[in-house]
Formats: structure tokens, sequence, C-alpha cells
């Protein structure tokens, strides 16, 4: 496999996902190398000439207008990263933390940092070689960037902090030693460089953004299985009802029901006038379109956002080579991506909470028009009545997760920084709503199959049908009580890894 090249200008979700989850290596452009030289080039003259420029021979902060004598400017940046390096809580994951090193070394290579290129051949070489800071995961107020997790990244690339090699804790030096790495030896700027960003929450919401599209093409595939038990009606994906509130999420999520469903037999058992009294449908069927469409609409904006941002520049001061000015601004701002990861927690809990009243719909007898709480000897047997209550928990904790992060500033450093993001934050609570959101697709999905089976020896749709052998697989029909976790734990693992949402390739998105 051929080296992703790293230019600060052409990074895909698509690659941070190769190098995060695959561990495809990475390089730094020839491109890169060259604006870098260039922009480390005029800090230089910058440093030579005197002139005061922040972080390079000021203090941070509230203490920017204290001057670094020439002499204290490489200690200046040391301290900055073992003074920042304060984070607490569990460290990050694997997948999270390769997706911080690239993202770092991406945005240092679109040359407006002026740091050195061994700056993001360093980051480069740990990404290549496997060894992976250990960063605890909270500390961040996400802005100016993600300081405290980035200095225990930046940490490691200096020789010092905690390192994961091998799946081993070890030290941030041994762990450089062994993978033949050369630490890093900091010259002005390079410290500020590798932490002012926005790499923290950025690398959490990129990797939960691929997660959710997953989990919002199983969940019309968990719908279109709850359609079929429950006998709805397919009236309501007509592409004339999308064609005329034209949200493309609703067009795709309708299309999506329609082929899932097609062929099915129990749909065509009751077409009739007189095979079912019912004229409408709740809406937890009826406006699946609606509802799943205004989340593919959420995920594309937040998308958007994520791309914009994979590419940009993110440190603070930026070097402008042109014109030879170093400016100092915001860019280290989470605020664009606190607000994004707001919007995915909202699409993560909207998404649980419909699927949670579809299974309602299906265990209740006063709406299924199957057995009471799809038990066979209904009383002897509970069936899915407890599965019920636990998708009503887990809805619950996604509603208050939901809460927005992005308005919930606190002041900092002395009121220098007194309008922050929560961005990491933010960011953070996703994989736990993630996982709660698995959960209850896994629920509707068994509880659909259930459904489905008191129907037969009608069949529902060719493509649903894919999905009702999928299930079957891992858990066979409940005809007496036993503990369904273990079901439900089989399927939310099989949801994450995308076989129910792979039955949907070649539908347009």
């Amino acid at each position: 496999m051929m080296s992703i090249p790293i230019d600060g200008e052409h990074l895909t979700l698509d690659q941070l996902y190769r190098v995060s989850l695959a561990r495809a290596e990475v390089e730094l452009a020839a491109s890169a190398r060259e604006r870098m030289v260039a922009s480390r080039a005029a800090v230089d003259r910058l440093v030579e000439a005197g002139a005061a420029i922040y972080g390079v021979n000021t203090g941070f902060g509230k203490l920017a207008s204290v001057r670094i004598s020439r002499e204290e400017i490489r200690q200046l940046q040391v301290n900055l990263v073992r003074s920042h390096a304060c984070g607490v809580g569990a460290p990050l994951s694997e997948a999270e933390t390769r997706a911080m090193l690239l993202l770092r070394a991406n945005a240092i290579a679109k040359g407006f940092s002026g740091v050195r290129p061994v700056v993001a051949d360093t980051l480069c070489a740990m990404l290549n070689r496997g060894v992976h800071p250990l960063i605890p995961s909270q500390g961040s107020v996400g802005a100016s960037g993600d300081l405290a997790p980035l200095a225990h990244l930046a940490q490691v690339a200096i020789g010092e902090g905690q390192a994961s090699q091998g799946g081993q804790r070890v030290p941030g030096a041994h762990a450089m030693r062994e993978a033949g790495i050369s630490p890093l030896e900091l010259e002005a700027k390079e410290g500020l460089a590798l932490l002012n960003g926005t790499q923290g929450m950025l690398a959490l919401l990129a990797l939960a953004l691929r997660e959710a599209q997953i989990a919002v093409d199983t969940a019309d595939v968990a719908a279109a299985l709850s359609l079929d038990a429950l006998r709805g009606s397919p009236a309501a994906f007509d592409q004339r009802i999308a064609s005329v509130r034209p949200f493309r999420g609703h067009a795709v999520s309708a299309a999506n029901l329609e082929r899932l469903n097609r062929g099915s037999q129990i749909r065509e058992s009751h077409r009739s006038p007189d095979g079912d009294p019912r004229v409408q449908d709740p809406y937890s069927l009826r406006c699946i379109p609606q509802v799943h469409g205004a989340v593919r609409d959420a995920l594309a904006q937040i998308r958007s956002t994520v791309e914009i941002e994979l590419n940009s520049a993110t440190d603070n001061p930026l070097v402008f080579v042109d014109s030879g000015e170093v400016i100092s601004g915001g860019n280290f701002h989470g605020q664009p991506l606190a607000m994004a990861a707001d919007q995915l927690a909202v699409a993560l809990a909207t998404l649980g909470g419909i699927a949670e009243r579809r299974v309602e719909q299906m265990t209740n007898p006063q709406s299924s028009q199957l057995p009471a709480f799809l038990a066979r000897e209904a009383g002897v047997n509970s069936g899915f009545m407890i599965l019920q209550i636990a998708a009503a928990a887990l809805v619950s904790e996604l509603k208050t997760l939901a809460v927005p992060h992005s308005v919930d500033s606190i002041p900092t450093s002395a009121n220098q920084e007194d309008y922050v993001s929560m961005g990491m934050a933010g960011a953070r609570r996703l994989e736990r709503m993630l996982g709660n959101l698995r959960n209850i697709l896994a629920i509707e999905l068994l509880a659909a199959c259930q459904g489905i089976d008191f129907l037969a020896p009608l069949r529902t749709g060719i493509e649903a049908q894919k999905a009702y052998d999928r299930v079957r697989s891992l858990s066979k029909r409940m005809d007496r009580d036993r503990s369904l976790a273990p079901d439900i734990e089989a399927v939310a693992e099989t949801i994450a890894l995308g076989t129910f949402s792979d039955i949907l390739s070649g539908t347009p998105q």
C-alpha cells in the first residue's frame, strides 16, 4: 500500500479512516516541505530582527506581554509542552490518537505554522512505527485549541511523557528509542505549533461521523423490518411526497425503505381495501423518511464542517510568507466543531428515540396486531417486555447526553480566554451515545424479526430478508423466555461492523 501524502490541502475522511483504523502509512509531501521551509525562514528572520512574536519570544495567554530573551526561547517551548500536559481521565483510544497525530501533522504541513519540516516528519514516523502517545481524554475547553491533549501528544514527540507501544504502557523516550525515532529538539514556536489546534475534538468528531453514517443506514434497515412486522403502509414513502418537500435526506431514506421492502409478501397480504382497516400508520412508521432524513441532512452538514477543518490552519499566530507577517488570531477556537458535535448528538438521540417508539409499537398488543410483548404463550413468557424498557432507558440517556455543550463557556487564563467552545467534551460524549444507539437498533432488529416470525409463512422484502437472515444467524427465534442480553450484544457488535448498513450498498446516499 502506498503512503498517503500529507500536504495540508488534500486530506480526505477516507484517508483519515485508513490511517486511524487500518494503520495506513503517511509521508510529508514535497510541496508541503517547501512551504514549511519558507514559513520557518520567515519566523527566523523576525526573531533575528528582535520583533515581538506571540509564543515565540513572549509568554502565553495572559502572559503575552512578558518578553522572553533569545537564550530562553527554546526552553520556553519545552516548558510550554510540560506545563500544558496536565490532562486527566481515561486515555483516548488508539484510533483516536492516530487520528490526532495525522491531523496535527496535516495542519502544520499547510505551511502557516512557522515550524521546520522535521516536526511533521516526526509525527508521521510515530504513526508509521506505531508510537502512540497516551493522551488523557479530559482537560480541554476547546480554545486555544485542545491544549492539554495535544501537549500529551507533543510530550512523546520530544521524548517525554507516556506512550502505548504494542499494547504496553511505556515511557515516551523508550517508545521513540525502540522505534528508531529521534525526539524533537524544539526551536522557537514549535511547541506552541504542536499545541494550538482543534485536532482532539476533530479526531473524535470525524470518527463518530463515520459510525453515525453506519447507524443511520442501519436505522433504515431496522425500520423496514419493523414496518413489515407492524404491517405498515408504504404509501408514505412515495417519491412524489418527497418531491414536494425536497430535502435530500428524506428522498434517500424513502428510497431505501421502498427498495428494502420491495417484493414483501406481508405487504401484499393487506393491500386490499378490506385487508386492513387502518388509514394511517403512527408517526414512528409514517414519518421515517422525514425523521431519518433530517438526521441524514444533519450528517451531511457536519461532514462539510469536518472536511473544511481537516485541511485548515488552526495554529496561532499564523505565518504569512508572502507578506512576511506573523498575525495573531483565533483559528484555534473550536466553536464550529463544538456546534457540529452538538448537532450530531441531537441526530443520534433522534434516531434512538424514534427506534424505541417502533419497538414499543411492536411490543404493545393494542397497536401491533401481534401477541403481547411478542411472546409465545404470553403470561408464562414475558417476551420482549424488558427489551422495550431497556430501549427506553437508553433513549433517556441519549436525551440527557444531547444537551448542548457549545453554549457552556467558562472563562479561563485570567479572563484572557473568556469564551471557549467546550468542543472536546461535546465530541467525547459521542462514543457513549453511539454505543447506546447501536443497542437500541439491535433491540429493534430483534423485535422486528420476532414480529415477522409471527406472520410466517409470509416473508418480508427481498433486501430486508437479508437483514432478517443476519439477525437470525446471531439470535434464534424466541419461543420461550431466555436472557436476550447476549443476543443484543452480538447484534450491536455486528451493527458496528457495518454488516446491516452494507445491505444498502449501491443505493444513492
